[in-house]
């Protein structure tokens, strides 16, 4: 782990990402000595801080710490941490003026290309994101949400579920955002009041403006994807998964789903990160 440019385990106790959650972070994909979507985390992270009013503007030295440390390391997950750092009295952030980041590297999950071949079955969770506009979109540190919702996941025999806000429309699933499709439109959420804007996520919407295909941001029920012809999750570790079913187990629904269309937005994803993907030297 580097904190600060710094091959270390520690952190001040009194750090507001401890204290309050208060910081963001991002997850990209090592692989092939290739790291993809690089610009795009980056710029995730520069649209976090703005929104929180976090002044980091270490991003020189960042960016240097994250291809020195991986010149030595295989296939992983790369997550970077922004905090903002030791000060302030309560939760008022005054007085903390000088943020923090973190580099820590992880193993790539084993099952996502058995994941991206034969995909996955889904549920839908009981347990609803909060609405908050303010926080919407950004991959802050405060996932309690997320936690409950793979909590209850565990307790069934399903690979991910599909979470819904307050006012019960339907926003993404535990670990990506949602895609579905229906005679000849993809949909996709509206994340305007609650959710994670993934980098994957915005990178598909660009795949698909590109090739002309259709896509529709949404304020829908869960209900509506009992009707659709095919579902995918994506972020920027599993990439495109395809749903084969989905299960309600409040009103007992159940539909099984085609994976034609989305076989081709995987090729046009793999294509695009073979294209920009940076290599490592």
């Amino acid at each position: 782990m580097i904190v600060n440019g710094q091959q270390q385990q520690h952190i001040a106790i009194a750090d507001r990402a401890l204290q309050y959650g208060d910081g963001c972070f991002t997850t990209m994909a090592f692989r092939n000595a290739r790291l993809e979507f690089f610009e795009n985390h980056i710029n995730r992270l520069k649209l976090a801080c703005k929104t929180l009013h976090i002044d980091f503007d270490k991003w020189v030295e960042l960016e240097c710490c994250i291809f020195n440390v991986l010149k030595t390391a295989d296939d992983c997950v790369v997550k970077v941490i922004i905090t903002r750092g030791v000060g302030g009295r309560g939760y008022s952030p005054v007085g903390a003026e000088n943020p923090n980041f973190i580099i820590s590297l992880h193993t790539i999950p084993s099952h996502y290309p058995s994941w991206q071949t034969k995909g996955i079955k889904l549920t839908t969770s009981s347990i609803t994101l909060a609405c908050q506009p303010l926080l919407a979109g950004i991959k802050h540190l405060n996932r309690l949400e997320q936690v409950l919702v793979k909590q209850a996941l565990s307790k069934t025999s399903y690979d991910d579920a599909i979470v819904c806000d307050t006012n019960h429309k339907v926003i993404e699933t535990s670990a990506g955002n949602l895609f579905w499709y229906k005679d000849n439109t993809w949909y996709s959420p509206d994340l305007s009041d609650s959710g994670v804007e993934g980098v994957m996520r915005n990178r598909v919407l660009t795949v698909m403006q590109e090739n002309g295909l259709e896509c529709q941001i949404v304020k829908q029920a869960v209900s509506v994807l009992f009707s659709a012809q095919e579902l995918f999750v994506c972020n920027s570790l599993m990439m495109l998964v395809p749903v084969v079913s989905l299960f309600n187990p409040t009103t007992q629904q159940h539909k099984n789903f085609m994976v034609e269309e989305t076989k081709k937005i995987q090729h046009d994803i793999q294509h695009a990160i073979n294209l920009e993907a940076i290599k490592v030297q």
